[in-house]
C-alpha cells in the first residue's frame, strides 16, 4: 500500500494533512459512524407498519395472536421469508425482534443440552472453540467470550474463509465446535461466499460430530447494486453431503422494517427445530405474534419483501457511492489504504497501514468523529497488524456522512505521512 516518496515530498504532504485536520477539529463535529443501524429515513419506510394490525386479531388459520402459544410463529410470516433466508417453511422458526438473541440462546442450549449428534452437552468438553473469520462481525466475538469459548482467527478470501485453513482446523481438532458465518454481504468486507466455499462447509470432515455452522444471514436482502448477488443453499448442501445437522440459519427484520421491532428466524434441520422448540419452551409460552401479523399485513409476500428493499436501497446506495466517491479522491493516489466496494449490506472495510488503525480512531474522535474502535473487527479487540477500520455509512444523513468521511481520510493521511517521516 506504501508509496516511495522523497523526505520534502512528505513533509508538503504532512503539513497539507496536519491543516485539513486542524480545520477539521475546529468545526466542532459530534459525528458517529460506530454501528450500522437504519437512518429515521429508512424507519420511515415502515411507518404504516406501526399502525398495524388494526383490527384484525387472527392469523390465517384462524389462531388468536393476541394470546399465548405458536412457538414456531406464524406461518404466513415464515413463508414470506423461507425463500428469502433459503429454509423450507416447515423448518423456519419465527421468534422475537432478535437474531442476536436467537445465536446466545442456540450457543446456552448446547452448551447446557445435547445438540443433535452430540455425545454430551458442550460444557462436559471445555474447551470449546470457535472459528472466526476476520475481519469479521464484534457481536460473535462478544459471546464467545461471554461464555468462555476460545476463538481462531481465519482469515478471509474473496470468496469467503479461506477453506484449506478452515477444513485443516475442524478434521484435526474435535474442540473446534463452530464456525461464524456472515456469508453474504460480510460484515465488514461484504464478501459473499462462492458456491465452492459453501460446498466445501458442507461437506468437510469434521473431528466434532456436532460441530455447527452459525450462519448468521443477516443481510440477505440488502442489495445496493443493480446486481443482486445470490448465494448457494447450504441447508440444502449439507442435507446432499450427508450432514443435514450441521447448520443453523439465522436472519431478522431488523434492517428491513422496524429495527426495534422486527422479527427474527431460525432454520435448520428438522431434528434442530424441535431441539431448538423443545428448549424454548422452558423459557417462552410464544413469540409476539401480534407484531408478526403486522408484518405479514405489511409486507404481505417475498416480492414485497424485494419491493421494500428497493426503496431502502434508495437511501442507502448514495452514501455509499459518497463513501467510495471520497476514499478515492482523498486517499486513491496516495498508497496509504484500500477499502472494499460492497454490492450489499451495511459496512465498507478500510485497510489503512499497519500499526496505524487505533491512532486513525483516536484522531477522528479528537476531531468528533466517533468510528468503531480499531481491532473490533477480531476476536478479543485485537487485530494484529491494528490495519483495519469498519465504516458503517447508513445513520448520518448524507452531508455528515461526507463531512465524517473527509474527516477519516485527513486523519488517515497525517497518521501515515508520520509513521512514514518516522521510518
Amino acid at each position: 500500500m506504501t508509496t516511495e516518496l522523497s523526505s520534502t515530498t512528505l513533509d508538503d504532504l504532512l503539513d497539507r494533512a496536519r491543516k485539513d485536520y486542524e480545520a477539521l477539529a475546529g468545526r466542532g463535529l459530534s459525528l458517529d459512524l460506530t454501528r450500522g443501524k437504519p437512518a429515521p429515513a429508512q424507519l420511515d419506510l415502515s411507518d404504516d407498519l406501526l399502525s398495524l394490525p388494526g383490527g384484525r386479531h387472527t392469523s390465517a388459520d384462524g389462531t388468536d395472536v393476541r394470546n399465548y402459544g405458536g412457538l414456531q410463529g406464524l406461518a404466513e410470516l415464515r413463508e414470506i421469508f423461507a425463500e428469502v433466508l433459503q429454509v423450507p417453511v416447515a423448518q423456519l422458526l419465527a421468534a422475537g425482534n432478535s437474531s442476536l438473541e436467537l445465536m446466545h440462546d442456540c450457543l446456552v442450549h448446547a452448551l447446557l443440552s445435547k445438540v443433535p449428534g452430540a455425545e454430551s452437552r458442550w460444557v462436559d468438553q471445555e474447551p470449546i472453540t470457535f472459528l472466526c473469520p476476520v475481519p469479521g462481525y464484534d457481536r460473535h466475538f462478544a459471546l464467545c467470550e461471554r461464555f468462555g469459548i476460545d476463538m481462531v482467527p481465519v482469515p478471509m478470501t474473496e470468496s469467503g474463509p479461506d477453506m484449506d485453513v478452515v477444513e485443516a482446523l475442524v478434521a484435526g481438532n474435535a474442540s473446534v465446535k463452530g464456525i461464524w458465518c456472515v456469508p453474504k454481504y460480510s460484515n465488514p468486507d461484504g464478501t459473499c461466499y462462492s458456491d465452492e466455499t459453501v460446498a466445501r462447509l458442507a461437506a468437510m470432515e469434521t473431528a466434532a460430530p456436532d460441530f455447527r455452522v452459525f450462519w448468521d444471514n443477516a443481510y440477505a436482502a440488502h442489495h445496493l447494486t443493480d446486481e443482486l448477488v445470490e448465494i448457494a443453499d447450504l441447508l440444502a448442501a449439507c442435507e446432499a453431503a450427508g450432514n443435514p445437522d450441521r447448520v443453523f440459519v439465522f436472519g431478522s427484520t431488523s434492517k428491513i422494517t422496524v429495527a426495534g421491532a422486527g422479527v427474527a428466524f431460525f432454520g435448520s434441520s428438522a431434528a434442530n427445530v424441535q431441539w431448538l422448540l423443545g428448549n424454548n419452551a422452558k423459557r417462552s409460552i410464544g413469540p409476539d405474534k401480534v407484531n408478526q401479523l403486522r408484518h405479514v399485513m405489511f409486507l404481505r409476500d417475498a416480492d414485497g419483501v424485494r419491493a421494500h428493499m428497493e426503496r431502502q436501497r434508495a437511501l442507502l446506495q448514495p452514501k455509499f457511492e459518497a463513501v467510495q466517491r471520497i476514499l478515492e479522491a482523498e486517499l486513491g493516489s496516495t498508497g496509504l489504504a484500500a477499502w472494499t466496494t460492497p454490492k450489499g449490506g451495511y459496512f465498507v472495510s478500510l485497510e489503512v497501514a499497519e500499526g496505524c488503525a487505533k491512532e486513525v480512531v483516536r484522531r477522528a474522535a479528537g476531531a468528533g468523529i466517533v468510528l468503531t474502535p480499531a481491532g473490533a473487527t477480531h476476536p478479543y479487540g485485537d487485530d494484529p497488524r491494528d490495519a483495519v477500520i469498519r465504516i458503517a455509512p447508513s445513520y448520518p444523513t448524507l452531508e455528515e456522512l461526507e463531512q465524517a468521511i473527509l474527516g477519516l481520510t485527513a486523519c488517515v493521511r497525517v497518521v501515515g505521512y508520520e509513521q512514514q517521516l518516522a521510518v
